[in-house]
């Protein structure tokens, strides 16, 4: 990910290893605190493959929108967080009142980072 392309305030967050109920159940906690490119119809669909699907959405941190909304996962996901420093701590700490977040690893570089999460029920 390049700065030049992205605005310091968005975060690029990548779900795997969840179903297609759960990816929404992400993308619906956090556009309950933080505008996104996804629209309030988008519903993530998986399609029929035997490859991994993984859902890709950007939340926009200075457009914020209250607290994530409360959601129930069936299992645990792996989200993946890119974006500046401050961006992906900001959209970390949205997550932690409605999820048990287990921070799994980050790559850190010179003006963004990228944060691997694990998100479970509280």
């Amino acid at each position: 990910m390049d700065s030049k392309e992205q605005p310091a305030s968005q975060v690029v967050v990548e779900l795997s290893g969840s179903s297609e109920g759960d990816a929404d159940a992400v993308f619906t906690a956090l556009g309950g605190a933080f505008g996104s490119d996804r629209g309030a119809g988008d519903v993530p669909e998986e399609e029929p493959s035997k490859r991994p699907t993984v859902w890709t959405a950007t939340f926009d941190v200075s457009d914020k929108r209250g607290k994530a909304s409360p959601v129930h996962l069936e299992g645990s996901v792996s989200l993946s967080a890119q974006g500046g420093y401050a961006a992906v701590d900001q959209l970390k700490d949205a997550l932690a009142p409605v999820f048990d977040v287990h921070v799994v690893g980050t790559s850190s570089g010179d003006q963004e980072q990228e944060l691997q999460l694990r998100l479970e029920n509280k």
